[in-house]
């Protein structure tokens, strides 16, 4: 007679293969939280570290800034520096271009004319003064433009003296003349100093 088993071994089977799936499954999420943790944590260490180099260039752009305002200040104060000293330099050369003018002006003065003011405004001059005649006017006219310190000599006008100084000295005149920037330079010429100076 043939035996027929009667155990549960397909339910056991099925069983079996449940608790294995389980296994798998447990093992594959372990595995894989396993490897998100281990992800994790490279790439916290990755930010980790870039915030730390983040912070290192920080503190150098901060200290180059700090360097680079420092260098711009010492740039300013050199420039005002250099910008008083071409003052002062102005200054001296203006005294002794002053010094040199008013010498020159008294040596070219002719007989017969009275400088009665001289008024400068930047590097124009007006001569202002009395004349025994138009012709002694003409003379100091090319006598000034002969000096070689000046540009342009211009006569503003010439005429009698309503309440002249003296009875000689009968016309005023003006003269405006523009100082010659280069006259430095220049050789002084003969006629600098007129025979007639007085």
């Amino acid at each position: 007679m043939a035996r027929i088993n009667l155990l549960p071994w397909r339910e056991e089977a099925r069983r079996e293969r449940q608790r294995q799936f389980l296994y798998s499954l447990i093992g594959t999420l372990v595995l894989g939280a396993i490897l998100v943790l281990l992800v994790g944590l490279f790439f916290d260490q990755r930010i980790s570290h870039q915030e730390s180099r983040n912070q290192q260039i920080q503190v150098e752009i901060n200290r180059l800034e700090k360097r680079i305002a420092r260098i711009r200040e010492l740039e300013n104060t050199r420039n005002r520096l250099l910008s008083r000293k071409q003052i002062i330099e102005s200054l001296q050369a203006s005294r002794s271009l002053t010094v040199e003018l008013l010498d020159k002006l008294a040596k070219t003065i002719p007989v017969g004319i009275t400088l009665t003011n001289v008024r400068q405004q930047g590097p124009n001059l007006q001569l202002l003064g009395t004349s025994q005649s138009n012709a002694r006017v003409s003379a100091y006219l090319q006598s000034l433009d002969e000096m070689g310190l000046f540009v342009r000599p211009e006569l503003q006008y010439v005429r009698a003296a309503e309440k002249p100084a003296t009875r000689i000295e009968t016309y005023e005149f003006a003269i405006r003349v523009r100082l010659d920037n280069t006259a430095k330079d220049k050789p002084e010429k003969a006629g600098d100093t007129p025979a007639g100076a007085g």
